[in-house]
């Protein structure tokens, strides 16, 4: 287990990400079979997400780590641990899709945590990008 709980060590993680994804073309599809439910949910962007927002149309979890969370986190996201999500479950609105975010599009947090929640019956979606990702398009973080 590891933590991205500074803004240096994640930025330094989005451009080993990047450097893997140009430089090893199999990496797509390896990911692709170690995530088969990957294409199952609702992928959506920064400003899909903004959107939704701002209209009231969608609750943000984060279920990174507290730590994590604490150390930057997205603007009017909720901390949802995927560690003890199930526990939490009962606290999200019914009549919002449910968008889950993590460290970036090859965490597995959000594809878990909306799996969970969509055997309850929560329209979810997932935000592709992480936090690095939002950093890198000068979108703010709230700590």
């Amino acid at each position: 287990r590891y933590f991205l709980a500074d803004p240096s060590i994640t930025r330094l993680w989005s451009a080993l990400r990047r450097v893997a994804k140009n430089q090893l073309a199999d990496l797509g599809p390896a990911l692709d079979r170690y995530r088969p439910q990957r294409h199952r949910f609702t992928r959506i962007t920064p400003d899909e997400l903004h959107g939704w927002m701002q209209r009231d149309e969608a609750v943000l979890i984060d279920v990174r780590p507290v730590v994590e969370y604490k150390a930057g986190h997205l603007p009017g996201s909720i901390s949802m641990p995927i560690d003890n999500l199930s526990e939490h479950i009962a606290e999200l609105p019914k009549g919002k899709t449910v968008v889950a975010y993590c460290r970036g599009p090859y965490c597995v947090y959000a594809d878990q945590a909306l799996e969970l929640l969509m055997d309850q019956g929560y329209p979810v979606a997932r935000l592709e990008e992480g936090v690095a990702e939002w950093l890198e398009e000068d979108y703010p973080l709230e700590t």
